[in-house]
C-alpha cells in the first residue's frame, strides 16, 4: 500500500502539502509505508490492534446497551509535529494555564476581575464548576489546576487554535503512553531515525508533582489515585497511572477521615494519606459538603482540604475556568494576568448571552456550531451544515430559553491526516490534547498528547464514545539524532 492515490481534498493535511509533497519532518514515515510490501502495513495495523486488545486498553460507553466496555480505536499512521511549531504551542499553553489559575484563585478569594468588570460575575456564579464552598481556599503553592488537558484544532489557515480546556479531571494520557509502546514495537527503526521527544517518562513527572504538593515537613509522602470504580468510563486509565506510579489505587470506601486527617483503609490499619489524585468530580467528593446522597465521597473531606492536611489534585472548583461561557473570555483572562496576548487564539465564539451576538447566531444557525456550555463528549451540539431544519428549530428555541447555556462558533475545515481504511488511505479529522503538569516550581508539556481523529467519514467529532479513535503524535526533537525513546532490544515489528 502507497500513498500515491491519497487526496488532501483541499483540506489542511498533517502529512501532506496541497502539492502531495510530505511535509517537513514527515519524509522518513512516508518513505517507509511506501516501500512495504503490499498487505503489509495492514497486517502491522492488525497487529497494534491486538497488542492493544491484549494490554486491556478499553474505555466504557455508557449509552451502549450492546456492551459497555470497547477497545479504543488506533491508527498506524503517525501525527507528525515538527519542533519549532510545537515550541511554540508549548509556550501558549504555559501561558495558557498561568493565567487560569490566576483566574480560579482570584474567582474564590479577592475577585478582581470581577471588579474590574472584565467578566461579569453573573457569568462567573452561574457556571456549572463553580463551586461556594470553596471560597476563601488557598491551595498548595496557590495552584489549582494541577492537571490540564488543553484540545486545540488546526483550521484551514494552518493555525492551531484553542477549543476548550479541561481543568477537572481530563483523560487520555494512558492512551498517549500505550499508542507510544505500540508505535515504537511497530515501526522501531523509522521512530528512531526521526527523533522523536520522549513520552514515557510521564508517570514519574506526575509522581514528583503529586509528591510536592504535600503538607510541609514531610519526606515522603502518601500518594493515592481515587477513582469512582470499575464503570467509570476512564477506569483504566485510573488504574494504570497508579500501577505506573507505584502509588495505591483508592475508591471512596477505601478511605476515612480521622481526627482531621485523610487516612486509607489497608489489612494492617489505618494509614495516612497525604495528596490524592482525584479523577472523580466535585459533587461526589463529599457528601458533608457537596451532594448529600453520594456514595462515592468521603464525608469531612473538604473540611481536610481547607486545613491544608492533604493535598488534592485537581482543586476542586477548578471547573469553573473550564465552563465555555468563560471560555470565550480567557483571551481578556490572560491580558488582565498576564498584560500578555494569547499566544494560541481562541476558536471566534460568540455568546449567546451578549443580545447582539445571539441575534448573529439564530439568523445563521445553518453555518455554526452550537454547544452547550456544561456539556462535553461531542453531546449538546448542532453542528449547523450537517443539521435538519427540525434540528435548527428545535436549538432555536433552548437558545432563546436559556441564551446563558449557548455558545456558537464558526464551521472549521479541521486538518486531517491519513487513516487506512481497508487497503487505501483517505483523510480524517482530528484534534490535539495535551497535557499539562502545574508543579511549585515549573510547568511541564508533555510533547504531543493525544491525537484524537473523526474515524468516521465526514464527521467533526473525535470524541471516543461518538466513534473516534487516535493515533500516536510524534514531536520531532529540534537538534534531530536518534530518538530519545530508544527502541532498543525492541522487535523490528509486531507478529500477529
Amino acid at each position: 500500500m502507497k500513498f500515491d492515490g491519497y487526496d488532501t481534498e483541499g483540506f489542511y493535511d498533517e502529512l501532506f502539502t496541497p502539492q502531495g509533497q510530505p511535509r517537513a519532518g514527515a519524509e522518513l514515515v512516508v518513505e517507509r509505508i511506501n516501500a512495504l510490501p503490499e498487505q503489509e502495513l495492514q497486517r502491522r495495523q492488525i497487529a497494534a490492534e491486538k497488542a492493544l486488545l491484549n494490554l486491556g486498553i478499553t474505555f466504557n460507553v455508557y449509552n451502549n446497551e450492546a456492551q459497555t466496555e470497547k477497545i479504543f480505536p488506533f491508527d498506524i499512521v503517525p501525527r507528525i509535529v515538527p519542533a519549532a511549531q510545537w515550541q511554540r504551542l508549548e509556550q501558549g499553553l504555559k501561558q495558557r494555564i498561568r493565567a487560569l489559575n490566576l483566574f480560579i484563585n482570584d474567582i474564590y478569594n479577592e475577585q478582581k476581575i470581577i471588579r474590574d468588570n472584565i467578566i461579569p460575575a453573573d457569568l462567573v456564579f452561574s457556571a456549572d464548576g463553580f463551586r461556594k464552598p470553596c471560597l476563601g481556599i488557598k491551595p498548595p503553592h496557590g495552584i489549582w489546576c494541577h492537571i490540564t488537558g488543553t484540545d486545540l484544532v488546526r483550521g484551514a489557515d494552518g493555525e492551531f487554535y484553542v477549543l476548550e480546556d479541561n481543568l477537572r479531571c481530563p483523560s487520555g494520557v494512558s492512551y498517549v503512553l500505550e499508542n507510544r509502546l505500540i508505535m515504537k514495537r511497530t515501526f522501531p527503526m523509522v521512530f528512531d531515525a526521526c527523533s522523536v521527544q520522549p513520552v514515557t517518562d510521564y508517570p514519574s513527572r506526575l509522581l514528583d508533582m503529586l509528591q510536592e504538593m504535600a503538607p510541609q515537613g514531610l519526606r515522603t509522602p502518601t500518594v493515592a489515585v481515587w477513582t469512582p470504580g470499575i464503570y467509570n468510563s476512564a477506569y483504566f486509565e485510573h488504574s494504570f497511572l497508579a500501577q505506573q506510579m507505584g502509588v495505591q489505587l483508592v475508591e471512596g470506601n477505601d478511605l476515612v477521615v480521622h481526627r482531621g486527617e485523610v487516612m486509607m483503609r489497608t489489612t494492617t490499619g489505618l494509614e495516612r494519606v497525604d495528596v490524592i489524585y482525584r479523577r472523580i468530580d466535585d459533587d461526589f467528593m463529599d457528601p458533608k459538603v457537596f451532594r448529600s446522597d453520594s456514595m462515592l465521597g468521603v464525608p469531612g473531606l473538604m473540611e481536610a482540604f481547607s486545613k491544608g492536611s492533604v493535598a488534592l489534585a485537581n482543586a476542586p472548583g477548578t471547573g469553573v475556568a473550564d465552563d465555555k461561557a468563560v471560555y470565550a473570555y480567557v483571551p481578556e483572562i490572560i491580558r488582565y494576568y498576564l498584560g500578555e496576548d494569547p499566544i494560541i487564539n481562541n476558536v471566534p465564539t460568540y455568546a449567546c448571552w451578549r443580545e447582539d451576538d445571539r441575534a448573529y447566531v439564530l439568523e445563521n444557525l445553518d453555518k455554526l456550531v452550537v454547544k452547550a456550555v456544561n456539556e462535553s463528549g461531542g453531546y449538546g451540539m448542532l453542528i449547523g451544515p450537517h443539521s435538519t431544519q427540525a434540528e435548527r428549530d428545535e436549538f432555536r428555541q433552548r437558545i432563546l430559553a436559556k441564551p446563558r447555556t449557548y455558545i456558537a462558533q464558526p464551521t472549521l475545515a479541521l486538518s486531517r491526516v491519513p487513516v487506512l481504511v481497508d487497503d487505501h488511505f483517505e483523510g480524517r479529522h482530528v484534534d490535539l490534547r495535551p497535557y499539562i503538569l502545574y508543579g511549585k516550581d515549573s510547568i511541564y508539556v508533555l510533547p504531543g498528547g493525544l491525537t484524537r481523529v473523526a474515524l468516521k467519514k465526514g464527521s467533526l467529532v473525535v470524541n471516543s464514545s461518538q466513534g473516534g479513535g487516535s493515533k500516536d503524535t510524534w514531536v520531532l526533537n529540534p537538534q534531530g539524532g536518534s530518538s530519545p525513546e530508544s527502541t532498543v532490544n525492541q522487535q523490528e515489528e509486531l507478529s500477529c
